[in-house]
């Protein structure tokens, strides 16, 4: 369903914008040629007050950018006239009755009430029953007040500015516009550097060491750029500054020695497309999800898989993530709800590593078999080639990639227990032991 916006609705933003920059010609201008009224203000409750009060030199600016209708701003400026006069500010009473566009209709059409004005004016005596009548002035004021507040409206400040900014944010959440790029608003593209010269790297910065028995598995730098991740064999995921090659110290919990970990070794990691989330998988078959900034684990999968995770990958909208495993399956995971959305079997060995397509409807897995798969992801395809329960589905045939390669038997590290010693994993032509714990604190 498509979304229909209002054009008047569009000159409001536009004639906010104005008003909060102080472009009052623009902004009279605007609003006379579109016949479309603003009619905000920043609080209802303070502009009856002020009405109320009597702080006529506060309520005057903002009546001077609403739209009212005529009777009621005849009543609100015969109001002033009269206190004015009370108060013996000759003057100003006779600047507002004989100056404002208001009055000087008054003068046409309503002769009368105009002339009463006029006679109090040069009078050298105020009389409250004779200019209010059979009310008073608290009463007048209040009946002002409640008439004036019924057409004017509040409305959140700088609605133009905070959609912009909305529409770019979504556009760097969908991978659109990279973090950090330099957009042209007006034209409606990043800016572009001309004639750059393609660069690599060619020198070597830092090395950043591990114990022989805790070597690392996996590394990958946030799509912002910010952090360098790492997870080890000892069960430890850590957040690098790759300036200068040490543990980023920015990070409070890393300050107070306090990591991200998992039991077991941690096989694979993956950030959102925000570089606000970080993944885990490890070797028992568990998924983390952490918070990269506060270092909390905010959902565990405790059961993602029954053998070690090998990838993993977060969906574009960060809401879902995928995972393979040494299992042979690949998974779709909801983070919100936690639970299991869909598993992809039909590999006859481990998966090594999957990817959504850049629509979302398909993902991609690639497997130890000498196959790569690409299956269905969308509910409605799923329903029209019923891909998740029929294997013999022309995609799950025809869209098989199959190299003509023997098949390795050997197992991955870690793979199989040793069968004189729980502690040891199988691995071709050598035992390794788990290395021991380290003395750092668990965040788990």
């Amino acid at each position: 369903m498509a979304l229909e916006i209002e054009a008047r609705d569009v000159i409001k933003i536009v004639l906010q914008f104005c008003k909060e920059n102080s472009l009052n010609q623009t902004f009279q201008t605007l609003q006379s040629e579109c016949q479309v009224s603003l009619n905000t203000v920043d609080s209802v409750e303070t502009f009856v007050s002020d009405i109320n009060s009597g702080r006529w030199d506060s309520v005057l600016p903002q009546v001077s950018q609403l739209k009212l209708p005529r009777n009621k701003l005849e009543d609100l400026y015969e109001q002033i006239v009269m206190e004015m006069i009370e108060l013996r500010e000759l003057d100003t009473a006779r600047a507002i009755l004989r100056q404002t566009q208001v009055m000087g209709v008054m003068k046409q059409e309503q002769p009368e009430r105009y002339l009463r004005m006029e006679h109090l004016l040069v009078r050298s005596y105020f009389d409250p029953h004779e200019a209010y009548g059979d009310s008073t002035k608290e009463r007048k004021r209040a009946q002002i007040a409640q008439a004036v507040a019924a057409e004017v409206t509040v409305v959140p400040p700088s609605r133009l500015m905070a959609l912009v900014g909305q529409a770019l944010k979504w556009q760097q959440h969908q991978g659109l516009l990279p973090p950090g790029t330099q957009f042209d608003l007006f034209r409606g593209t990043a800016a572009m550097k001309q004639d750059v010269e393609d660069t690599y790297p060619t020198t070597l910065n830092h090395t950043i060491k591990f114990g022989t028995k805790s070597h690392a598995e996996c590394a990958k730098f946030s799509p912002d750029g910010q952090f360098l991740v790492s997870c080890s064999v000892d069960g430890f995921i850590e957040v690098w500054d790759y300036i200068s090659g040490k543990l980023k110290k920015d990070l409070q919990y890393q300050a107070e020695e306090t990591f991200m970990m998992h039991d077991d070794p941690v096989l694979c990691i993956d950030f959102s497309r925000d570089s606000e989330m970080l993944a885990s998988g490890s070797q028992d078959g568990k998924i983390k999800v952490w918070r990269i900034r506060t270092g909390l684990c905010f959902r565990r999968l405790e059961r993602a898989h029954s053998q070690g995770v090998t990838s993993l990958t977060f969906s574009r909208d960060g809401t879902q993530l995928l995972s393979t495993s040494f299992d042979h399956t690949a998974r779709i995971h909801g983070l919100k709800s936690g639970k299991l959305l869909k598993e992809f079997r039909g590999h006859t060995s481990y998966v090594n590593n999957a990817i959504f397509t850049s629509d979302g409807s398909r993902i991609i897995t690639a497997s130890s078999d000498c196959t790569v798969k690409v299956d269905c992801n969308t509910c409605y395809l799923c329903k029209l080639c019923n891909l998740c329960n029929n294997k013999s589905s022309p995609l799950m045939n025809d869209q098989m990639f199959t190299r003509k390669t023997p098949q390795r038997d050997t197992p991955p590290l870690y793979m199989n227990d040793h069968p004189n010693d729980k502690n040891k994993r199988y691995f071709p032509k050598r035992y390794i032991t788990y290395p021991p714990r380290s003395p750092h604190q668990r965040s788990t």
